[in-house]
């Protein structure tokens, strides 16, 4: 490729980028919801925990990418702050998958898989599909109407999971979980949601990318 080219942003590249971002976001989602089964099988949990860790660093290889490649090209296909602000938005959902995996490990693995923790966790891995959607679309010049569905179901599972966290801290501070337990579960519930939020707030920002090139 020509170095006029790679001034001018004549490929995808960036394109390519956030959608390999948006997908190790959701593969980050995925991994945690195949590392629950498994917190009573150490071994097993050690393994996908690793496993967690190379999508980690992954992403974190692709977000260098995004900013090494801001600075050497002139022309880009979206604006530049358009670009730092999703790159960064999609980098801080693995960060929060990857401290709540790391809590699961170190500090207090669950005895038992609670309902409230795994569906959460489906609702992580839900949005992170859709945002994954949405970044997908990006390069297809799409108008609003055309990433309204999508960006509805993420806002709607962003407030199902707010209302959910509520429902789930009640239950745990009026039931009888000892004192240790009940600060570790609320923790992870609050993490998931941040984890979902992080989602959401990516979401946004295609969103409002859409609006401004609409």
């Amino acid at each position: 490729m020509s170095l006029l080219n790679r001034l001018l942003g004549r490929n995808h590249h960036f394109y390519d980028l956030l959608e390999a971002s948006a997908d190790e976001a959701m593969n980050s989602a995925t991994l945690l919801g195949k590392i629950l089964p498994k917190v009573n099988d150490e071994q097993a949990f050690q393994e996908s925990i690793g496993l967690l860790a190379d999508c980690r660093r992954k992403h974190k290889r692709i977000s260098q990418e995004i900013t090494e490649r801001l600075c050497k090209t002139f022309v880009t296909p979206l604006e530049r702050e358009d670009i730092e602000a999703l790159s960064n938005s999609l980098s801080r959902v693995p960060k929060t998958v990857d401290k709540i995996a790391e809590r699961l490990l170190l500090i207090c693995p669950l005895k038992d898989q609670t309902e409230g923790v795994t569906k959460l966790v489906g609702m992580l891995e839900n949005a992170s599909g859709t945002v994954s959607a949405m970044v997908k679309e990006l390069r297809n010049n799409v108008h609003v109407e055309q990433i309204q569905d999508h960006y509805a179901k993420l806002q709607a599972i962003e407030g199902e999971a707010d209302r959910f966290l509520i429902v789930v801290l009640r239950d745990l501070f009026r039931g009888d979980a000892p004192a240790k337990e009940a600060i570790f579960l609320k923790d992870i519930f609050e993490l998931l949601e941040r984890a979902i939020d992080r989602c959401r707030d990516a979401g946004n920002v295609v969103f409002q990318v859409v609006l401004k090139y609409s």
